[in-house]
């Protein structure tokens, strides 16, 4: 079999830098898949809060003119590899040194550049791409400038194109005077694809017009974001195109979260050593200032506190989880109405409720590691991630079937025994209550069951290996054909 090679796009990736998942995806994925008969290179812009002990080592390896619209714009060409993977940073300090990755005035300047500065990148690299993989509305000009401007260059006319979509909600929509002055692709017939309407262009609609074939974040939000509710103005286009539209879960780096060997946390447990846990609660219990008791159960919440992660529901609920022989750590920051509630009621019962405003790394494996049960009612969510590290660190997660937490989650059977959580359906604050009186009452009547749970979540796999065999086969389908 011939090699196959694959340079993938992305407006973030760690180590480098992180805003969010995307980020994750983009630094563990390629690692993963890279083998003898794979490669992925990764492109990422040349930021200028990138760390310096990485900017410090890259190789300099040339530059060059992006034509933008009536622009020339110099880009230069850098590379570093890291382990086993290869990447590579183009740099402009006009669109990229700046103190935000996102929410400038020019966005769409700045990541049309970007999505071009890839396709000419190409021409200059010691790589030749058979497949260019973009992600999500920052990468997603690239299949549209690759078929419009590219396809005479003999290192980029044959290359296929794949576009992840990691959330719909986020499309890149501009003024369609763009089009001509940014994207050079006014008077190009095929460009009104990019148009929503006749005032705004659209970034990701193009992708989803010039790709190759089409992924998502998990098969569940595949299925969704061709509906109405969930397609964002997008889905007629999706379903046009389902026949190449498919959905590929996420994983997480089980090294990382691995709480037999996690530093952070007061006592190290595993599947075989489950009843070490209640240690980390003991702990975290007076780290907090929460009543210090084994017996009583802790449920955890760690997100951005936004509505697509179903806060309204939570919000909702908290007289009733204050009236119940529970507790809740909350930790995260974002919406002022979601602070403000969880702060009043962390500061009217403190032996109960605890709200952390802030976002701490090491203290969200603490709370993965020292709760019982975990709280993911998410209106949407293309994959998540959160679920899948409570699991890891036997914390039982209570979600609502949508998306990636229907994938991941199964919801306990108390006629069979199986399951790894708990899970409602319907977008209703009393439903989730339910999930969380089912949680409860096992926790409380049957700890037998409880701790079956706790070995069925702990020993699930969510690893990138099956996702990256699953990314291997595409990308071996896409070229063979």
């Amino acid at each position: 079999m011939k090699k196959i090679n694959i340079l993938f796009a992305a407006s973030e990736c760690t180590p480098f830098i992180k805003t969010g998942g995307l980020a994750d995806v983009a630094g563990a994925l390629p690692s993963y898949v890279n083998t003898a008969n794979y490669e992925i290179r990764v492109v990422i812009p040349k930021y200028s809060a990138l760390p310096k002990k990485y900017t410090d080592k890259m190789e300099y390896m040339c530059n060059f003119y992006v034509p933008l619209g009536w622009r020339n714009q110099y880009c230069g060409l850098f590379k570093l590899k890291i382990g086993k993977v290869t990447y590579y940073f183009l740099d402009n300090e006009y669109y990229f040194k700046r103190d935000n990755l996102y929410g400038e005035f020019d966005d769409g300047e700045r990541f049309a550049f970007f999505s071009k500065a890839v396709c000419e990148a190409i021409l200059h690299m010691d790589f030749e791409p058979d497949i260019l993989h973009c992600n999500d509305w920052h990468t997603a000009l690239a299949p549209v400038f690759l078929r419009e401007f590219y396809r005479d260059a003999e290192k980029t006319r044959d290359i296929k194109t794949i576009f992840t979509i990691h959330n719909i909600k986020f499309q890149g929509m501009f003024s369609s005077f763009l089009l001509g002055d940014i994207l050079g692709l006014w008077g190009t017939p095929a460009a009104w694809q990019l148009l929503s309407d006749s005032h705004t262009v659209n970034y990701m609609l193009g992708a989803l017009c010039y790709s190759d074939r089409i992924t998502t974040v998990s098969p569940g939000y595949a299925e969704e974001i061709c509906s109405w509710y969930y397609g964002e103005g997008l889905e007629y286009i999706l379903n046009k195109r389902k026949s190449i539209l498919s959905g590929i879960l996420n994983g997480i780096d089980t090294k990382v979260y691995d709480p037999e060997k996690d530093k952070a946390l007061a006592v190290n447990y595993g599947a075989s050593s489950l009843e070490k846990k209640k240690e980390n609660k003991l702990a975290l219990q007076r780290e907090t200032g929460l009543e210090v008791s084994e017996e009583v159960p802790m449920f955890a919440l760690i997100s951005r506190l936004t509505e697509q992660k179903g806060l309204d529901l939570v919000t909702y609920i908290l007289p009733h989880i204050s009236e119940r022989n529970m507790q809740l750590v909350v930790l995260g920051v974002g919406d002022q109405k979601y602070e403000e509630a969880f702060a009043y009621y962390a500061g009217r019962y403190p032996g109960k409720i605890c709200f952390l405003k802030k976002f701490d790394e090491a203290q969200s494996h603490r709370i993965y590691a020292a709760s019982d049960a975990f709280l993911m009612p998410s209106r949407f969510e293309p994959c998540g991630l959160s679920q899948m590290m409570a699991m890891r660190y036997a914390s039982l997660p209570i979600v609502r079937e949508t998306g990636g937490l229907k994938d991941s989650v199964a919801p306990y059977n108390k006629y069979t025994g199986e399951g790894t959580g708990f899970s409602f359906a319907n977008f209703n604050a009393h439903e989730l209550l339910g999930a969380v009186d089912e949680a409860l009452t096992l926790w409380f009547n049957d700890k037998e069951a409880w701790t079956h749970l706790m070995h069925n979540a702990a020993e699930a796999d969510f690893s990138w290996k099956s996702s990256a065999k699953e990314y291997r086969e595409l990308y071996k389908h896409l070229i063979q054909g």
